[in-house]
């Protein structure tokens, strides 16, 4: 199990929320204390240190390794579905202490989108959605193959900055493309940032979470 932080316990639904590269579970506190939702569990696990081919195997947090930021650039699939399986771990875990998988969403931003993308689209029961942000689908090819059917109808919102130099827009929507041509619905958003999050993005975040986790009645 990952070395994670947790905000608000005993809820009714979880969070599971993933940094990018080079951050740690810290670095989304502040919007999770912005987005003020006490009937939902965040769960913020640090990714484990590792080296970064991209960075000249430089150690940093990493949910994988990282050849390069072209279309073409070879991926760490062995890192990916690795990773996948801890995720899986931490998503059964939160099943174990009472809350249903229709209750628990899995969030990212940048490369921890891309992680968030790639496990609940292969998650074996129902999830409440993904938050994908500033990110990318890993492994596009495979997705028509490892797909599970229990998540084909999992909402889906994605979000990018227009003026974003890390992952590129057109990187981003070849992703949504890939997701809509392979069956899945995609709710799409842009704001006017680089690689980051804004307020406004942050408010319909907020509107999002609490349409799919709605407070316990």
């Amino acid at each position: 199990m990952l070395e994670q932080l947790a905000v608000n316990k005993n809820c009714s639904s979880t969070v599971l929320w993933l940094h990018g590269l080079g951050a740690d579970g810290h670095d989304f506190e502040p919007v999770v204390q912005m987005l003020n939702l006490p009937h939902i569990k965040f769960i913020l696990p640090h990714a484990p240190y590792r080296p970064v081919t991209l960075n000249n195997g430089y150690e940093m947090r990493a949910w994988y390794d990282i050849f390069g930021l072209q279309p073409d650039s070879p991926q760490d699939e062995v890192g990916i579905k690795s990773m996948q399986a801890t995720l899986n771990a931490m998503i059964e875990a939160e099943i174990a202490q009472g809350i249903p998988a229709h209750r628990i969403l899995l969030a990212g931003f940048s490369q921890g989108g891309a992680m968030a993308l790639h496990t609940a689209t292969r998650f074996p029961q129902t999830l409440a959605g993904v938050l994908a942000l500033s990110t990318y689908l890993p492994l596009k090819s495979q997705l028509s193959q490892e797909k599970h059917p229990a998540n084909q109808q999992c909402p889906i919102w994605m979000a990018h900055g227009r003026f974003d130099s890390v992952i590129t827009m057109a990187t981003a929507q070849a992703s949504r493309q890939t997701l809509e041509a392979t069956g899945y619905a995609v709710e799409w958003h842009e704001y006017d940032m680089p690689h980051s999050v804004c307020d406004e993005e942050i408010n319909d975040i907020r509107q999002f979470l609490l349409k799919v986790l709605p407070p316990a009645q």
